[in-house]
């Protein structure tokens, strides 16, 4: 799974990371609200484990954020605040757990996988956008009622631009999310108009609206109507 880790202790931070970077996860982590939010905002994670006491504003911002742009993650808040009010506050923004300070890792590692199997299990396998239907676990993709053959790396991409609609996308966040580690590190971005315009190009052939835009000298954006 990726994890998003946001804590501003930094003992606290480095431990979470490193326990559950034992089981091949990816874990990223920030200790304060202004690069929670950029970093949410250009990249997906599949949980997010969130301090609500940061050092430059209050942490149910991140949670009111990621509800408000209907972003998925799965969210266990992590608190020093052990009273009801911030709890229920908390679950009734949509956290899906709350859990006191201090507390073992096991405990936290359990939780996680507890939230992750119900989000799993709670969640459409059908993503539908407009005239744009994508079969989640089938992979496949169907515009206006016919199937739309994209490669892997179009597929992935339909489904960034659509996760992140509305949000002008850089191009390097677009590398970074779907190359990773094996994305040109000369900032040649080539590789990623190709892409684009041909999965521009097979979606439109199949009678879709053209969504993909370019955004001058910064990146992309996937229209949000």
């Amino acid at each position: 799974m990726k994890f998003l880790i946001i804590e501003d202790e930094q003992v606290l931070r480095e431990s979470i990371l490193s326990y559950l970077n034992t089981d091949g996860n990816i874990c990223e982590s920030c200790s304060n609200l202004a690069d929670s939010l950029t970093r949410l905002a250009d990249y997906n994670y599949d949980c997010v484990i969130l301090d609500i006491g940061l050092p430059d504003g209050d942490g149910f911002t991140v949670l009111q954020y990621l509800r408000s742009a209907l972003k998925s993650e799965a969210v266990i808040i992590i608190s020093a605040r052990n009273s009801l009010d911030d709890k229920l506050k908390g679950l009734n923004i949509g956290a899906d757990d709350y859990l006191t300070k201090p507390f073992h890792l096991a405990e936290l590692k359990a939780r996680l996988a507890a939230v992750y199997r119900r989000k799993t299990a709670n969640s459409n396998n059908y993503l539908v956008f407009n005239e744009v239907v994508i079969d989640l676990s089938g992979r496949t993709v169907d515009i206006n009622n016919g199937t739309v053959i994209l490669t892997r790396k179009e597929y992935d991409m339909l489904l960034y631009f659509i996760a992140n609609k509305g949000r002008v996308i850089s191009k390097n966040a677009i590398a970074e999310h779907l190359w990773g580690d094996e994305m040109d590190m000369n900032d040649n971005f080539d590789f990623i108009y190709t892409h684009i315009k041909n999965l521009r190009k097979k979606m439109m052939d199949a009678g879709c609206k053209d969504y993909l835009k370019s955004i001058y000298g910064i990146g992309y954006k996937f229209l949000a109507e």
